[in-house]
């Protein structure tokens, strides 16, 4: 095996990751984006029928496709632009450089305190709500049309922004890391048809912006004074306080905690045996 043959093997390896790794990072991508989700589904099936149609000699279905292809990623590309702009922001952000700030038990433990004194004196006042907790997925689009506080964390302040009276209470909270970051923003409301038509338009903004990333949205509603929580484009409705702090704790919990948690445990499972023996 000569030196260039050598060489030649280790370009097309390298070329070969590279894909793979650009394929793995979009489809992670893509499972936190229930629009981007439809968006694949709908090119695989147009792929997968202009197979069919070329096999069976579909003349008519196959030209339109044709048509389809050619003119399709054009269109995509206008109409997607702000998932596929979210999507390369995702791909191209270090967690470690980022804003994203990996909380500890503490700053954790604070955070939902807060969080939970404010929904509480909001749900028995009957005040309206939305606060959204942003995890990796960057609200940087929606932090720069809102009004930016980039203030600690504090119940006061949160029940202050949503009284009824404040300029900022019909938007929603962007909280990163352990600061507010923003008021009065605007989230794109869910288009899910499945969706209790009963719900407001808090609910539906809550889920809109949890399918288009990986935060927390919580909401209390203003008729009801009733919790919910979405993640990943479901809805949480009606919680007990009890149950929206927990959930909030374990939402916010870091998968790297989870793992030690886990390699502690069995340490631990260990060094008792060892006792016992």
């Amino acid at each position: 095996m000569t030196l260039n043959s050598v060489l030649l093997m280790l370009q097309k390896l390298i070329d070969i990751s590279l894909v793979w790794m650009i394929i793995y990072f979009i489809l992670k991508s893509l499972k936190n984006n229930v629009k981007m989700i439809l968006l694949f589904k709908g090119v695989l099936f147009i792929i997968v029928l202009k197979v069919v149609s070329d096999f069976f000699n579909l003349v008519t279905i196959g030209l339109i496709l044709e048509y389809v292809i050619m003119w399709g990623p054009l269109a995509l590309i206008i109409v997607f632009q702000p998932e596929i702009r979210n999507i390369l922001e995702h791909i191209g952000r270090n967690q470690l450089l980022g804003r994203h700030k990996i909380l500890t038990l503490d700053e954790r433990e604070k955070l939902v305190y807060e969080i939970m004194n404010a929904v509480e004196y909001l749900r028995k006042s009957r005040i309206g709500a939305l606060i959204v907790i942003e995890r990796d997925v960057s609200l940087n689009d929606y932090i720069e049309r809102s009004k930016k506080i980039y203030a600690d964390i504090s119940s006061e302040l949160l029940i202050s922004i949503f009284f009824p009276r404040n300029p900022l209470h019909d938007g929603g909270v962007i909280i990163q890391g352990n600061k507010i970051t923003s008021a009065g923003a605007v989230f794109p409301i869910s288009i899910n048809s499945k969706i209790n038509k009963r719900l407001g338009t808090r609910h539906r903004a809550a889920i809109g912006i949890s399918e288009e990333s990986d935060c927390i949205s919580l909401v209390v509603s203003e008729e009801t004074g009733k919790i919910s929580i979405a993640v990943g484009g479901v809805l949480n409705y009606n919680l007990s306080l009890d149950d929206a702090r927990m959930l909030l704790i374990e939402e916010l919990k870091p998968k790297k905690e989870i793992l030690l948690d886990d390699e502690f445990e069995e340490e631990d499972e260990e060094v008792s045996q060892d006792e016992n023996a």
